[in-house]
Parts: structure tokens; sequence; C-alpha cells
């Protein structure tokens, strides 16, 4: 089976989900019209990565102005017991597309960073909330457990990933291959040229096709009362790195650095097989009688409705 697909290096419109929502609208018209498949967008693209903020927190104490920067951050960001879900669940339909979407998402009080698994057919299939934000993300994202580490069986093949630096803990990818990942998708932040390595990494350990996503982004496209809290940032504060890779690790498109744009290709997942010849991460080389992995709280691979 071949599935064409496409990484969307795009920016968010800064701490309003209302654009976000509607760019998002536009891109799936464009990417539905041209064949693909399966869109993934980047970490947080709803309704931004706050890079460069500190929230006004230092170790001991927090600001009134970082707590109504947070306000606004939590007002703008995703609640899926909210008609943003039917927004949501619009787009995928009325495009006929699987959508991967990053989102900061509004639970009660708390924020999560989230990866959002959209289906044309059956609506809000999973969600995926990040397990481990790093660093100082911790101050604006809370924690999910083992109830997050979810994948989708679907009519274009079997959906998973982590996001970011999750992608750096061995039994978290670890339980993503046992779930039997085909199309692994890695949203992230980071936009370091070595993160292309870590990504080939995944595809030939988990012999799967990686889809990794970044968002490229200029300070200069702030609203102008958030420029001044990173100022200390370089002009392009994000430049990118979204890369496509096959189960041998090759590079199927990108990675690409310094512009928005969207990388395209076509799959065939039979090259999974064909790759798992000499290794197959949770079969001929698991070692089942040495090593055993057990994951607390893991869901069953939610699975599409039959025609």
């Amino acid at each position: 089976m071949k599935v064409k697909v496409a990484v969307l290096q795009q920016s968010a419109v800064f701490f309003d989900k209302e654009a976000c929502l509607r760019k998002a609208e536009k891109l799936a018209r464009q990417y539905a019209a041209e064949g693909c498949e399966l869109l993934l967008f980047p970490e947080s693209f709803l309704p931004g990565y706050p890079r460069g903020f500190d929230f006004g927190a230092v170790i001991g104490s927090r600001s009134d102005a970082g707590r109504q920067l947070y306000a606004t951050y939590h007002a703008n960001s995703i609640d899926l017991d909210t008609a943003d879900k039917d927004r949501l669940e619009a787009i995928a339909h009325d495009n006929g597309l699987y959508i991967v979407m990053g989102a900061t998402e509004r639970r009660g009080g708390s924020l999560y960073c989230s990866m959002l698994y959209l289906s044309p057919t059956d609506g809000l299939l999973a969600v995926h909330r990040k397990i481990k934000p790093t660093g100082t993300e911790r101050l604006v994202w809370a924690e999910a457990g083992g109830e997050s580490l979810v994948s989708c069986e679907t009519k274009i093949g079997r959906l998973g990933g982590l996001i970011c630096w999750e992608n750096y803990m061995p039994m978290a990818r670890m339980a993503m291959y046992q779930s039997g990942v085909q199309i692994y998708l890695a949203p992230t932040a980071d936009s370091r040229e070595v993160w292309t390595s870590t990504l080939r990494h995944i595809s030939l350990e988990g012999r799967c096709f990686v889809l990794g996503c970044n968002q490229y982004f200029k300070k200069s496209m702030l609203p102008d009362k958030y420029r001044p809290l990173v100022e200390d940032e370089p002009e392009e504060m994000c430049p990118g790195g979204s890369v496509i890779i096959s189960p041998l690790g090759e590079i199927l498109a990108g990675p690409l650095f310094g512009k928005a744009g969207a990388l395209v290709a076509e799959l065939d997942l039979e090259d999974i097989t064909r790759a798992q010849l000499d290794f197959d991460v949770t079969g001929h080389y698991a070692r089942p009688d040495i090593f055993r992995l057990s994951v607390e709280g893991m869901p069953e691979v939610v699975r599409e409705r039959a025609d």
C-alpha cells in the first residue's frame, strides 16, 4: 500500500487560536487538492510554541505579568470538550484527510503539549500528551502518563509517535515499536541539524517511516507586544529542519531549513517488511527471553470503525 503524506513546516499565528485554525483549514484544502492523505503539523501549532518566553518565573517567584501571559496562552489553547473538537474533526472530514495536529491542549487549569490523531471518517481517534516536557516547558505544560502512549490502526497504516525530546526516552520509543507503528510521527521544536540523526536512528531502530515536523518561525512574526519578551533571541528563532525518512534510514525529503514550506512524499508500506529482513526490533531481534517491557496504563491500539 502506498500513502501520500505531507509534513507542514509552517508557523503558528502566535497565541491566536482562531487564526491558527483558519490557517490549518487553508493548508488542509491545499494539500488535499494535491492528493495527500496524511498531514502532520508541528509541535504546538495551535496556538504556537512559546520559544524564548519565561512567563515571569524564576525559582521562588512568579510575576503578575507572567501569570497574565499564561492566562492568555491558556485561553487560546485547544479544549476538546468544546466546539474546538468539532472544528478540528471537520477539517479532516471535509478534506478527506488524516491529520496529526500539534496543539497545546487545555484541561481544567492545566495545559498539555498534545498530538491529536484525526480521521476523515471517525473524527478524533486518540490524543497523545507529552509524558515529559523538557526543561522549563514544565512550567507551562503538565505531564501525562502511560494512557497517553497511543497508536491508531487506520486505512493508511498504523500511526503513532512521540513529541520532541520524548524521542530520547528509549522505553517510550520501544512502547511505540511494540504497538506496531508503521508511520512514526515526531513533531518537534528541535531545529538542530543533529535532530535529523535522531530521527534516522528511530527509523532504523523501529523499521518504520519517520515524519519529523517543526515550525519555521522568526521573531518578526510575533505580535509587537510580545517581541520585547524575546529581545535576546535571534531573528530566526526556529529555522525548521522537517524531514521524511524511510525504514532504512534514507532521507526521502528534506531536511528543510530556513523557510516555511512542506515536504511531500509517497510512502510504500511494503518497504517496512523489506527492511525487516535483517532487523525486526519486536520480532527476530527482540530476545524476549532476556528483555521485557511493561508499560503501565498503555491503551490498546485504537482502530477505525469498519466500513
